[in-house]
This record gives C-alpha cells, sequence and structure tokens, in this order.
C-alpha cells in the first residue's frame, strides 16, 4: 500500500502523528521579540499538524531582521516560548524553532547601537525590511548597507547559534531547524553574488560553505544531530541572492551534510512563495538529483519539500517517495485545523494577505475550525 500524507513518521525517534508539516511563517506579533499568549493559541490551534516549525526567531539582537519578530535569547522571549512549547504538546503536537539570523536584511534602526547589519561582504541587498513607527504602523523600507564580518568574528556567530540552541531545547521545543535559505545569513555565505570574500569562507564553493558546515557541526554537538535539521532553497532569488551555478553548490552542500544524522533536510523548490520551475542559471534544478545525491553518499535524515503543495501533489510525492515530509505555509495561516480538511476533502478558508505581517488576533487566531 502507498504512502500517505497522513501515515505516522519517525523523526529520528520523536513519532509524528502524520506526514504535513506546518511550514515556518513571519507573522511580526512579537512585541519587542517577545512571542505572548496570543503566540501560544496560534501554534497551539495548529498542533494536529505532523510538525511545526516556528517562524524565524533571531539568535542574536544582531541577528534581527524585522520589527516585532521573535528572539531566542532574552529571558522574556525563552518564558513566552516556554508557555508556546506547553500549549503544543499539550494537544500531542510537535515543534521545532527556526534559528535565524538575517545577515544583511536588516536595518540599522533595529540592530545594537544603530550598527550596519553585518554580512559576508559589504553589499547592499536589494530588499526590504519591515520597521514600525512610533504610533505602532507597520512599514516595509529598504534594507541598510551592510558590513562585512571579520573572519575572527564567525566563532562568536557559531556560538550565538549554540546557545540560541541550548535554550530552545532548554525550553521545550522538540529540535531546530537551522535557517540556510531565502537570502539570510548562512545563505549569503553560499550564493557567489553576495559573497566576494577573499579569505577562506569566499570564492571556491568549499570556502563559501565552510561556515554553514562550522555552525551544522557545532549546534548537533550541542543538543544532538537527531534534533537538528536544515532549510535551504537551491534557486530562491528571495531578498537579492543568486548563484549563476546552484546544481554544483548545492549537491556540495548536501553531500557535506550527509555526513551528520540530522533529523530532516528541508529544501524549498523554485521561487519562495512564487514559481515551483524557477531557476538561476541556464538549465533547471533537478531536485530528484539532489536527494540522490544526499542519499548515495550516506544522508539518512528524513527530506522534506516545500513550495506551491496542493493535496494531490503532495499525496503523489510522498507515495512515489520523492520526499517523506511536505511542509504548507500560507495555507496552514487560514485553515488552523487543515489536516483534518485535507484528509476529508473539505474546503479550504484562503488567507487574507493584509493581515500576514503585524497587527492583533485579526488574521492570526480568529480562522474559523470546520466546526465553526
Amino acid at each position: 500500500m502507498a504512502t500517505t500524507l497522513f501515515d505516522p513518521f519517525d523523526l529520528s525517534g520523536l513519532k509524528l502523528n502524520n506526514r504535513i508539516v506546518m511550514a515556518p511563517l513571519t507573522r511580526n506579533r512579537s512585541p519587542g521579540g517577545i512571542p505572548g499568549l496570543m503566540t501560544a493559541i496560534y501554534y497551539a490551534q495548529r498542533a494536529s499538524a505532523g510538525l511545526i516549525i516556528t517562524e524565524s526567531t533571531a539568535i542574536s539582537s544582531q541577528g534581527q531582521s524585522y520589527a516585532n519578530v521573535p528572539e531566542l535569547y532574552s529571558q522574556a522571549a525563552l518564558d513566552g516560548w516556554c508557555a508556546v512549547t506547553r500549549a503544543v504538546h499539550a494537544k500531542d503536537g510537535k515543534i521545532f524553532v527556526q534559528l535565524w539570523h538575517a545577515g544583511r536584511i536588516s536595518h540599522f534602526k533595529l540592530q545594537p547601537g544603530g550598527q550596519a547589519p553585518v554580512a559576508p561582504s559589504a553589499i547592499r541587498a536589494q530588499s526590504r525590511t519591515y520597521l514600525e513607527d512610533s504610533s505602532g504602523q507597520g512599514k516595509f523600507v529598504p534594507a541598510s548597507q551592510p558590513r562585512a564580518l571579520e573572519a575572527d568574528e564567525l566563532p562568536g556567530v557559531v556560538e550565538e547559534y549554540c546557545r540560541a540552541a541550548r535554550a530552545a531545547m532548554a525550553v521545550g521545543f522538540d529540535g531546530v531547524e537551522i535557517h540556510a535559505a531565502n537570502g539570510y545569513l548562512l545563505d549569503q555565505f553560499l550564493r557567489s553574488n553576495s559573497n566576494h570574500r577573499h579569505d577562506s569562507y569566499g570564492g571556491s564553493i568549499e570556502n563559501r560553505a565552510r561556515f554553514l558546515f562550522e555552525i551544522v557541526e557545532a549546534v548537533a554537538r550541542e543538543v544532538g544531530a537527531e534534533r537538528t535539521a536544515i532549510r535551504l532553497s537551491p534557486v530562491t532569488p528571495t531578498n537579492d541572492v543568486f548563484d549563476s551555478q546552484p546544481q554544483p553548490l548545492f549537491e556540495y552542500v548536501v553531500r557535506g551534510l550527509a555526513k551528520y544524522a540530522l533529523s530532516y533536510v528541508h529544501i524549498i523548490e523554485g521561487a519562495t512563495s512564487g514559481p515551483r520551475d524557477y531557476r538561476q542559471g541556464e538549465i533547471p534544478f533537478d531536485y530528484s538529483d539532489l536527494k540522490d545525491v544526499y542519499q548515495v553518499v550516506g544522508g539518512r535524515a528524513a527530506w522534506m519539500l516545500n513550495n506551491g503543495y496542493d493535496l494531490a501533489l503532495a499525496q503523489q510525492t510522498v507515495a512515489t517517495n520523492q520526499a517523506d515530509l511536505i511542509a504548507f505555509g500560507h495555507l496552514f495561516i487560514s485553515n488552523p485545523d487543515l489536516v483534518e480538511r485535507l484528509r476529508q476533502g473539505a474546503s479550504l478558508t484562503p488567507p487574507d494577505k493584509s493581515t500576514f505581517y503585524g497587527g492583533n488576533e485579526h488574521g492570526y487566531t480568529d480562522y474559523p475550525f470546520m466546526s465553526g
């Protein structure tokens, strides 16, 4: 019998009730970086997902990118996250936190002391970040000019990832996902258009991937490889990242990841929240080959795919062993009971995009369940 989305899954000893994952979704509803009761309600409502991955969560004040995104370094934030994990576990859910350093996708007003954001190279991203004015109104503004990280600063960033991972496990998360996608710091190191370094962290593919591997190794050592996952987006142009040869770059990356017994590898296909067939370089990216390369060299982590899945495509992908897990994003915003709706083939509530970023309970915790 073919595998279905609704079959349970053993994620490195963590029992998932199904293979449907709630993807990380930035919602800008943690004032001062502190997730509150509203956040606990929001995630608990969606605990029927086999696994929840939280929104991007800053590992340090330097890693912040947008106003009112959560953090994982102050005691108040840790207390808030503790309430979230308890609420999810009370509903028999499982939840990983996404460890995030935004790098150059930030603004000096969000940085400690009003300093410039950091990046692999001092190249300004043609992208935007999100600020609030004195009246609490949010708006998108251009990202600030960054400064290049010095090589002797990089071990400190690695330690920030480790510290955040330790804190995550202490407040009850089931694991951590290292965010190395969507044009944020680790993706900036990987890509040729954002990394123009001339030291051992720039130039060749091997050098550009070095920092990523240092962080994966350190975090896996800190909290266990079986509780460590990673997110990659091989061809997305999100936040102004580009590489003319993404296939060899990301095949090198997954070969390197194969030596760690990670929980899962999370792959965004195509342009994030955009066309699945988007490509960079001259030829389409071969996602099947990427998985094969990973497994041929011994990679055994669960394989998670994401971007634009509907029920039919997700079922086909799991049934044909192209993926173990499928992540759904925007549909989880407006359908807290998405798993049951998919199981029953019920109608889906479309999300109100005007409430995606910032605000209150409206468009956050007030979407109806099927029962009303």
